[in-house]
């Protein structure tokens, strides 16, 4: 067992931190993992604990049992006070997506099972999305008169296209994990008993990177889709003077005349 292993209990899902990759896992596989109120806070949570942990270099997203996450516990919306949706969307499903998206470390979906709903959404904001080949996303909003939220209106057109995205969003059909490859929604397709490990791999690949060169890329390839191809070359070579003064990019440096594996610290 690795040294930096380190645990938290939650109550709705598992957070664990080892080799510097923290692994968050939705546990509510009775209700496909679906997202309640204490679902959603720990949620928040976990990557708020992320951002806080200079030792994670990498995240995985998944789900426990057989979906990953099936959206919101619609249950949960009959108790006589839930909150409007409104309010839910901006105190609660907004947060999540805005701090996945903030994180300096790359975040690895592994989509093992349905993802619909705000679930899709939290799929769609992982960096790197790899699914089982039973895997599938749907946005069924439209079957209970809903409009679909948590991002998917950014998310969707950008990773499949407007064509797909719409049809998915209007329709309501689910896409398969074979189609999500085809529209680039998902980085590769794996065997089910295989997910886990192409992930932790993925994780562990991205983690022996340079951190602060992985969170300016992350940084510019998200700020590309709102600038001008000039505003994103002034963006880049910005980017490129920080970068290149670090001391990890002195060690990327040594490591390659001295012909070994590079040992970067964030610094």
């Amino acid at each position: 067992m690795s040294a930096d292993r380190a645990a938290t209990a939650y109550t709705s899902l598992r957070y664990e931190v080892a080799d510097a990759i923290a692994t968050i896992t939705l546990d509510r596989p009775g209700s496909l993992n679906a997202l309640t109120v204490p679902l959603k806070t720990e949620l928040l949570a976990a990557f708020r604990a992320v951002a806080r942990d200079r030792t994670v270099r990498a995240v995985v997203l998944t789900g426990a049992g057989r979906a990953f996450c099936a959206g919101q516990d619609l249950r949960e919306r009959l108790e006589p006070d839930a909150a409007p949706l409104a309010v839910e969307l901006r105190e609660r499903y907004n947060p999540i997506i805005s701090a996945m998206r903030a994180l300096d470390q790359p975040i690895v979906g592994a989509i093992n099972g349905v993802a619909a709903g705000a679930g899709a959404s939290l799929a769609f904001a992982c960096d790197i999305r790899l699914a089982a080949e039973g895997a599938s996303f749907l946005l069924a909003f439209g079957r209970i008169g809903l409009v679909p939220d948590s991002g998917s209106t950014w998310f969707l057109p950008r990773l499949v296209g407007p064509a797909k995205a719409a049809e998915m969003a209007l329709t309501g059909e689910p896409l398969s994990a074979t189609d999500a490859e085809r529209f680039g929604l998902v980085a590769r397709v794996v065997p089910a008993d295989a997910l886990a490990a192409e992930a932790r791999a993925t994780a562990t690949r991205l983690a022996a990177l340079a951190p602060i060169a992985l969170a300016s890329t992350k940084r510019a390839m998200e700020r590309s889709w709102s600038v001008d191809l000039d505003a994103a070359l002034e963006d880049e070579a910005y980017r490129q003077g920080i970068a290149g003064a670090t001391a990890d990019h002195a060690e990327g440096i040594a490591a390659f005349l001295e012909k070994r594996p590079p040992r970067f610290t964030g610094e």
